[in-house]
Order: C-alpha cells, then structure tokens, then sequence
C-alpha cells in the first residue's frame, strides 16, 4: 500500500502543542519514579497486590501464559520492534529520501534504548520473586523496556503516518495495532510476573515523553518539518 504524496503535514500538531504534550507527560513520569525510588508504601502495596492476582492466573492458565510468553518474547520484544524501527528507516530513505528523518527516527530509538537502562541501573528496583516463576527476566525492573521500546517505536510511527499522509485505512489499522501492541505487552509483562504493574505504566510514560521530546525537537529544527 502507497501513502498518498502531501504537500505539507497539516495534519500533524506544531512546536507549541508538541511541547505542551512534554510537560504534561513529564510531570507524571517525575512523579511516577520518584514514588518508585522512594518506595511510597501504597504504591508497592498495589502492585503487589496486582501482581500476585495475576501470577496465580498465570499459574492457573498454563495455555494462556505461553501464548503471551511468545506474545513478548517474540512479537513484542525490543529487538523485534528495534527491527520495525530500522524497516521504517529503510522505506523512509528508499521511497522518500528523507535522510535526515530515517536518522532521527534511528537516534531516538535507541535514545529510548539508552534512557532504559540508565534508569534501571540508577533506580535499582528488583523484579518479582515467585516460588514457582513463568517466566525469567534480567537486570532492573523499572522502567519496563518492553513497555518503553514499544510506545516509542510505535508513538514514531503513528506520528510519521500522519506527517506522510496516511489514508483513512491504513491509519485506522496502524492505531489499532499500536494500541494491541502498546497495551499487550505491558499485560504480558505483569501476567508473566517479570515486572510490577508500575514498571510496565513507567515504560509507557517515559516511552510516551521521549516520543513528545523528539516530536517537538523535530518540529523545531529547520527543513526538518517538511516530508
């Protein structure tokens, strides 16, 4: 299927609405990790809560729990949508030529890499520990990468449909499959036992703000907000 040729990307928010989207999402993913640094009592007793309900179903539901073991091990990994990521970047330089988008997309993707595991490493927090695990995962828990690795890739891409001109169809399914995807592997994560269910909201915060960041960087720079 062939995107439609725009003169401009009217359809996409300027540098004002960019940035605003920045500061909303900043003040709950500040508010969030330092909540998890702190180690705020109510927010550790709901995710424990959260997790041990669905560790027993995944327990229970033996059929349920490899389907989302697939679901995040393969679908959803980082790397499969690291490859996603490099596939857009491709058709953007081979249909378009749009060098300098295909490297921003590039660079901001693995900045989410980069932001991920700074904070796991600087946070510290330990995953779930269960008696009888699903699943296995390492280093930190917070934020969930999964979580943020999606959100990202998939954030960038909605916003590049919408900057190239998407048609009804295409941009109805693309929206439709970010929020499977985005949705999907944070309950996969929780169900699976490997992260807290405030990892995995971490993940789609700061997944959410660096997509806004980067949006807002690129509407910014000039010859950069034109396809």
């Amino acid at each position: 299927m062939h995107l439609p040729p725009v003169d401009s990307p009217s359809s996409t928010p300027g540098p004002r609405a960019a940035t605003f989207t920045v500061a909303v999402l900043a003040v709950p993913s500040v508010l969030l990790l330092l909540l998890v640094v702190l180690s705020w009592r109510p927010l550790l007793s709901l995710d424990g809560d959260i997790a041990r309900t669905t560790h027993r179903w995944a327990v229970d539901n033996p059929g349920l729990t490899h389907v989302f073991r697939i679901l995040s091990d393969w679908v959803w990994d980082p790397w499969t949508m690291r490859a996603v990521c490099a596939a857009a970047m491709v058709w953007l330089v081979w249909r378009r030529s749009a060098w300098r988008t295909a490297l921003w997309l590039g660079a901001t993707c693995a900045l989410g890499t980069l932001v991920q595991q700074v904070m796991k490493a600087a946070v510290g927090r330990e995953r779930p520990s269960w008696p009888d695990p699903v699943d296995s995962a390492h280093f930190a828990a917070f934020p969930s990468g999964h979580a943020l690795t999606a959100t990202v890739v998939c954030g960038l891409l909605l916003w590049l449909l919408r900057l190239y001109g998407a048609g009804r169809v295409l941009w109805r399914t693309a929206v439709a499959l970010a929020a499977v995807s985005v949705v999907g592997v944070g309950v996969t994560r929780v169900w699976l036992g490997v992260h807290w269910p405030s990892d995995v909201l971490g993940g789609w915060l700061f997944g959410a703000l660096l997509v806004a960041l980067a949006v807002a960087s690129y509407e910014r720079r000039p010859g950069m907000n034109r396809p």
